[in-house]
């Protein structure tokens, strides 16, 4: 056992000794460059660990600049997404405003072609029944408004006002089933009623004899005291001549026609602006040509 020590011992001395040797040599050894042998050794270990402590640097370096320049990006992309949304909301108000003051212009385009003295209202509430259909206009009596006026837009007749209060009033539309007018054919001439559905009309008490067909056009026939049965704006309300819908359908019966739809020629969801009419029974006053026109084309008198 001490042998096998000393032996071991032995082999360690012999590893030193060389190692020593070979330093010495590597001291006294030159590269052709002239550097001793074991300081080129040495610096290029050296070198490789600064080689690789370096380019672990600069992955972590370029990492976290990485993470900040992402976290950059997606902050200006928040405040791009932000922006885009502000000028959609500031282009839909564009549009919206552009859209209101085409319709101003057409509203008083028409109202200076009537022949009878009118003035402007805005819709500010609708009913929400189905069993009666109104709205409600930001102008009253204060304004000059009355029960029975009649109230239009470019589009055609709106309806009647049946309740004015000093700021506002209550319009009956002419689609409420209580409400009807006086009508005819502005191809034919033949006559009738329009009687409201909710969301449309009904022409009636048309003789079978009559030259009516699908398409026509149902206009304001101004007529007074035609159907006395008949009292929600039967009685001369409403100006002559004033579209009020398109045939859609009909059928002929024995005495006369049966169930003739008409299409209103008025979108009564989206009323914004209407005209009331203010002179008295403008129904016998209002002289309105019928023929080939939508709106009345004699100016008023000054």
């Amino acid at each position: 056992m001490a042998l096998l020590e000393i032996r071991q011992r032995t082999g360690w001395l012999f590893v030193v000794v060389v190692v020593l040797h070979i330093g010495l040599i590597s001291l006294q050894a030159k590269t052709g460059e002239g550097v001793p042998l074991l300081r080129a050794w040495i610096f290029g270990a050296f070198a490789e660990v600064q080689r690789t402590t370096d380019g672990g640097v600069s992955a972590v370096k370029g990492t976290w600049e990485d993470y900040f320049a992402l976290q950059k990006i997606r902050r200006e992309n928040e405040a791009l997404k932000e922006e885009v949304v502000k000028l959609r909301i500031a282009l839909q108000r564009e549009g919206e405003a552009a859209e209101q003051a085409r319709t101003l212009q057409r509203m008083l385009q028409f109202k200076d072609e009537l022949p009878f003295t009118t003035t402007g209202a805005r819709v500010i509430g609708g009913s929400v029944s189905t069993e009666f259909r109104t709205i409600t206009l930001d102008k009253g009596t204060e304004d000059g408004l009355k029960a029975d006026m009649a109230v239009i837009s470019p589009q055609g007749v709106v309806g009647r006002i049946i309740q004015p209060t000093p700021r506002a009033a209550q319009v009956q539309l002419l689609i409420d089933t209580d409400a009807a007018a006086g009508a005819l054919v502005e191809r034919s001439r033949a006559q009738g009623i329009i009687v409201g559905t909710k969301t449309g009309y009904r022409l009636e008490y048309v003789p079978s004899s009559a030259d009516i067909t699908v398409g026509d056009k149902i206009v304001t026939s101004g007529t007074e005291g035609i159907f006395p049965e008949f009292s929600g704006g039967i009685d001369g309300q409403y100006p002559r001549g004033f579209v009020i819908g398109h045939i859609r359908s009909m059928q002929r019966g024995a005495g006369q026609y049966e169930n003739v739809v008409v299409e209103p020629a008025v979108d009564f969801t989206s009323l914004e602006n209407v005209l009331v009419v203010l002179t008295p029974s403008a129904g016998k006053a209002a002289a309105v040509s019928t023929s080939g026109s939508d709106v009345p084309v004699e100016r008023r008198t000054k």
